[in-house]
Order: structure tokens, then sequence, then C-alpha cells
């Protein structure tokens, strides 16, 4: 039998914690590096779990063990560019042979949207959804997300990405979540995940069937 170490089994349960803390309420992961005076009245933009956002201004985001985390992105006032796929699970049904995959994966080309953000203005995806897995299939290809405001405004339509960002410089993001303490998100988590990422594949099976036992 595999043998996870004590270290290892501690640092994933406490991530998983974390996840599902971000989980019950969306956690705000700020998308600017130090504290310009911008970031005092932030625009908003709430992701759902199905939009797997990428980059944000040229930066690569975080990307969580659970994939349908809703999470929402705080932007600096100005122009933002958002890269991000459209990803669906579906349930398989019938036999699933020994090893094989018990859910289909839809998920989309990397779709880019840009727009001006403005201070305090919350905004969010908006797309046909599919009900069925079909659908799903067959809407993939052409997929397009809308940015509208909360009172419906749209302010601008998603295409796909080329892979050239009209920012240069990254800006470095700083995950925080919202809450009294104020206290950054990112800073255990990406411990945690550096944890992960770090564990070889059989600690990685071990820990996965030790969790489900």
């Amino acid at each position: 039998m595999c043998h996870v170490s004590r270290l290892f089994k501690f640092a994933v349960l406490m991530m998983s914690v974390v996840l599902v803390g971000c989980a019950s309420s969306a956690a705000r992961i700020n998308t600017w590096e130090g504290s310009p005076q911008e970031a005092a009245n932030p625009a908003v933009l709430k992701a759902p779990g199905a939009i797997q956002v990428k980059s944000v201004n040229g930066q690569n985001m975080t990307t969580y063990l659970i994939d349908d985390l809703a999470l929402d992105y705080g932007l600096l006032p100005g122009k933002n560019e958002v890269v991000f796929t459209y990803k669906t699970i579906w349930a398989k049904s019938g036999v699933v042979e020994n090893g094989e995959s018990k859910v289909h994966t839809i998920e989309s080309e990397p779709q880019v949207v840009r727009f001006d953000a403005e201070a305090g203005t919350t905004y969010q995806f908006v797309y046909e959804e599919p009900s069925n897995r079909r659908e799903a299939e067959s809407m993939v290809d052409s997929f397009s997300a809308d940015i509208v405001t909360a009172d419906g405004q749209n302010v601008a339509s998603s295409t796909n990405w080329d892979g050239q960002s009209i920012f240069r410089t990254a800006r470095t993001p700083i995950p925080q979540a919202s809450g009294d303490n104020g206290a950054p998100a990112g800073t255990t988590l990406d411990q945690l995940k550096s944890i992960w990422a770090d564990a070889t594949e059989e600690e990685k099976r071990a820990f996965l069937r030790w969790a489900f036992e």
C-alpha cells in the first residue's frame, strides 16, 4: 500500500478546506500589483464555474484543483483584457469501463474579451447555456460570451483568442479573498498548490483513494 506522508495529507486537506471556503462564497482575486490609487474602488467581474479565466491583462491566473469555482475578479478601472474558456462536465450514462473517466468534458477554444471597466461597477458573463451534452457539443465551436453590467447593459462580446495580448507587460495579480480581515488568500493556497505539484503520481493517487474512503 502506498505511503502518504502526514505533511502531504495535512497540506492537501487544508487546501480542500480553503477551496470549499472559496466555493461557498465567491473569492475575489485582484488582478493588479501593489496599491494603485484606482484600487480603492475597483470594478468586479463575476465568473461562474463554467468560465475558466486563463489570464487577465497578460497575467496568467491561478488554476485551482476544483474546476467549477465561481470567482470574482477585481479589475482596475480602464481597459481590461480577459482570456478564458467555457468548460462543462457531463456524466456518462451506462456502464463505465475500469479506468475510464465517468464524465464527458467539453471545453471551448480560448476566447478573449476587452472592455473599459468603470470604477465600482460589477460585470458578469452572459452566454447561452446548453441543457444537455449534445447541445454543449454543437455550440462549443461557435461559443461566445457577452460582458454585461448588473442592469443588463452589454459592454463587450468575446472573440477567438489569437494569443496576442494588448498588454506588453503583464501585471502580477495579488489573490485576495474579500472578508473582514482583508488577508491575502493566495499565499497559503499557493504554498499548498506547490506541495500538490511536487507530489508524485503515486502520492496523488494514494491521496485521492484516502480522500474518498
